[in-house]
């Protein structure tokens, strides 16, 4: 099998020798030119632009349109990633060459490079100490999603994403921890990039499908809720998609559906405390009062220290009290 690696069409005695900085900086330009830099799907920027482009002068339906302009923001992205690497490069070699001028003494700092992956085959030893760092940055990032604290979750996930770039894994999560401090947009984005690499990534189909709810998009949310369930390839997947249909149906008031929902995220996740929640409000909406009640009670009791368990307690007060003045009026 042929390695996926830069290859040379000849040999290194026949390359052009390169006798001080000026003429190393402008190898490395036309280097760039002839080889430039890939995205993390393995294709190049400019081949991602011109296709992006091609579809434009197409005169693309307005739905093809809405996904073009994320297309956009992503390559834009991407590009000031490279941009940035590409910049921090260039100052290490104007570092070799303070350290050439001074005859090699004395201490020269060489910035670090983080860079787009070039080619698949380059995986060094370092590469994959930062994968194994990376697990533990992914870790830490559902444990403060679990704990309620999306923006530290979102910091520990962007730290696994610079040690691993394209983790899908890290991706997926830091859209969910985007979601849950209300940046859909931006979540969505997240999403999207996580979907163009793995089409049929159910935790992401479901994450879309509660951002889809959010904008009051019901149709589109169920169709990716119902595709995590169908896929079935990650239980997580499945639970929440359950809880988010759950609130597709609320929303709609079919509220004997939404309980079915809520009933089989809490058999899938019986810790799955925001189940109880849902569960409680929609039931109240029903105008099923003292149900509603007995849920966030259940929810409560379940652990009084969840942040769920915490609202439960909280409502019960709130939906008591609002009882009282129904009763009274």
């Amino acid at each position: 099998m042929e390695a996926n690696g830069p290859q040379s069409d000849e040999p290194l005695e026949h390359l052009p020798r390169i006798v001080g900085a000026e003429e190393l900086a402008l190898a490395f330009e036309r280097s760039v030119s002839a080889h430039p830099p890939m995205l993390p799907d393995g294709t190049s920027f400019t081949a991602r632009r011109s296709a992006i482009a091609a579809m434009l002068v197409a005169d693309p339906a307005p739905v093809e349109r809405e996904q073009l302009k994320q297309d956009i923001v992503a390559l834009f992205r991407e590009a000031t990633t490279a941009a940035a690497a590409y910049g921090a490069f260039k100052d290490s070699v104007k570092a070799l060459a303070e350290l050439w001028k001074t005859g090699g003494i004395g201490p020269v700092s060489v910035p670090s490079v983080t860079a787009p992956r070039t080619d698949v085959a380059a995986v060094s030893v370092s590469t994959r100490i930062d994968h194994l760092g990376a697990s533990t940055f992914v870790e830490k990032g559902w444990s403060l999603l679990s704990l309620g604290d999306p923006a530290g979750a979102e910091g520990a996930l962007r730290r696994a994403l610079q040690l691993a770039p394209g983790l899908t894994e890290a991706d997926a999560l830091l859209g969910w921890a985007q979601m849950a401090q209300a940046h859909y947009e931006e979540a969505l984005l997240t999403f999207c990039r996580v979907l163009r690499r793995e089409p049929n990534h159910a935790l992401a189909h479901a994450s879309v499908g509660y951002v889809c709810l959010r904008r009051g998009q019901y149709d589109d949310a169920a169709e990716h809720l119902m595709h995590a369930v169908r896929l079935d390839n990650d239980r997580r997947a499945v639970l929440y998609a359950h809880l988010y249909l759950g609130m597709v149906y609320r929303a709609r008031a079919m509220y004997d559906d939404a309980e079915l929902y809520f009933r089989k995220a809490l058999d899938l996740g019986p810790n799955l405390l925001q189940a109880w929640y849902e569960l409680g409000k929609s039931r109240w909406s029903a105008g099923n009062h003292a149900g509603a009640v007995d849920a966030w009670r259940h929810g409560a009791e379940a652990n009084k220290f969840n942040p769920w368990g915490k609202r439960c307690a909280a409502t019960i007060a709130q939906a008591e009290q609002r009882v009282e003045e129904l009763r009274d009026a």
